[in-house]
């Protein structure tokens, strides 16, 4: 079982340990290791359209995870009063959620959007005083958001009310009885036992929508991600450049998954003690 487990481990992991060893080729060929140099980091930091790609990935990260992580914080605290089958019920929806494959989810998001769009957009056009220059709405940065947004809120509800049931609720209820308003025993006894289930269910959206491709292939319209841009660049070849981005990338998801696990499991240990 020792040997098989390791097979799975080097399986998993040797191919992304060699994408990080091949970023610091010295030559210009992927698959030609000839020196050690750290030049294709600073061309892709220098590169306009990986910045550009960049850049649009940390917006609709941030906004869709800030967006997750308040939708999913208020229905876990709502989901904490509903009991029997109604709750059995949100919970497979939950999991569902987050157990469909991510083709689905974009085929359906994109055909969502696509019908929304074709409904709200003419009644736009005839409300507008000048329909020539009503707004249209379209795909972009704005379903990019909606569509990871509405995603990870699943994760959030997850991660927050787990938190929320080992909560120790005999101080909601001590505060309450002190004449605390229900605000109050919120903002001061509840938000602060919570909270680093709230961060962690940040950083996991943030780092999902960062590195979504496929969702955000169906969804982004005219806008580029960062991860669509190294698909895109792919089917030219491989190149050093865009191992030095894959490296990049997987370093920034590393260090945000262990931060918001290290969130959690300190989060943890004080509700234990």
């Amino acid at each position: 079982m020792r040997l098989y487990a390791l097979a799975v481990y080097l399986f998993l992991y040797v191919p992304i340990g060699v994408i990080a060893v091949f970023s610091f080729n010295a030559g210009r060929h992927a698959a030609q290791l000839q020196g050690f140099s750290t030049q294709w980091y600073g061309k892709a930091l220098s590169n306009p359209f990986v910045m550009e790609a960049l850049q649009t990935s940390a917006i609709v990260a941030g906004a869709s995870a800030a967006l997750a992580t308040i939708a999913g914080t208020l229905a876990a605290l709502a989901l904490q009063g509903v009991g029997g089958k109604p709750r059995a019920i949100f919970d497979a929806l939950l999991y569902i959620a987050v157990m469909v494959p991510g083709i689905v989810i974009g085929i359906a998001t994109l055909i969502a959007l696509v019908t929304l769009f074709d409904w709200v957009n003419p009644v736009l056009a005839a409300l507008w005083p000048l329909a020539d220059q009503a707004p249209q709405l379209h795909l972009g940065k704005g379903s990019l958001i909606a569509a990871h947004g509405l995603f990870a809120m699943a994760l959030v509800v997850i991660i927050v009310r787990a938190r929320v049931a080992g909560m120790d609720r005999s101080l909601v209820e001590a505060s309450a009885d002190l004449g605390a308003t229900p605000w109050g025993t919120f903002r001061q006894v509840t938000l602060p036992q919570i909270f680093p289930a709230i961060l962690a269910g940040f950083l996991l959206s943030f780092t999902f929508s960062f590195d979504d491709f496929i969702i955000a292939f169906f969804v982004a319209g005219s806008e580029t991600t960062l991860p669509i841009y190294v698909f895109s660049s792919i089917r030219r070849g491989v190149t050093p450049e865009i191992n030095a981005i894959g490296t990049m990338v997987l370093a920034v998801s590393l260090v945000t998954l262990v931060v918001a696990q290290s969130i959690l499991q300190r989060g943890r240990g004080r509700g234990a003690a």
